[in-house]
């Protein structure tokens, strides 16, 4: 069995597992205001999307891993260790960013005003993924 690839793909299986998640529990609580409120649909809509770009983050690591397995700069078993770590950690960070979405989505709903503020916190969580994600490339 040919191991070389198996970091890679772990490192983007978890990272869209953590978006899929996020943008599950965003999205729910985008549904349950948009029933409630009459206009404005389109910025809950988009901030239940925020936990997709760790997908992104995944799969340009997954492409940057491989090519460096392939060049022999990476060994396979320290990809499946990078893999596994990284991918935790971004897939982590879009399960929380999708809850703190789902926040933002429910508070901006009773105060319209604070909706730019909350993504200050979306934000912040967001640096977690991508330091995990440019320290990997460093790491390689």
């Amino acid at each position: 069995m040919d191991i070389n690839m198996v970091g890679p793909v772990i490192a983007l299986a978890l990272s869209a597992i953590g978006s899929a998640i996020g943008c599950y529990i965003a999205g729910a609580a985008s549904h349950a205001v948009m029933s409630r409120v009459e206009e404005g649909h389109g910025k809950y809509i988009g901030m239940s999307a925020a936990p997709a770009s760790q997908s992104i983050y995944g799969f340009i690591l997954m492409l940057l891993m491989s090519k460096a397995i392939v060049a022999g700069t990476l060994s396979p078993v320290s990809g499946i260790a990078m893999g596994i770590f990284s991918g935790t950690a971004i897939m982590m960070s879009a399960i929380f960013q999708g809850r703190v979405c789902a926040t933002g989505i429910q508070a901006s709903a009773k105060q319209p005003a604070i909706f730019g503020k909350c993504f200050a916190s979306v934000g912040i969580i967001e640096s977690f993924a991508l330091f995990t994600f440019v320290f990997s490339i460093l790491l390689m």
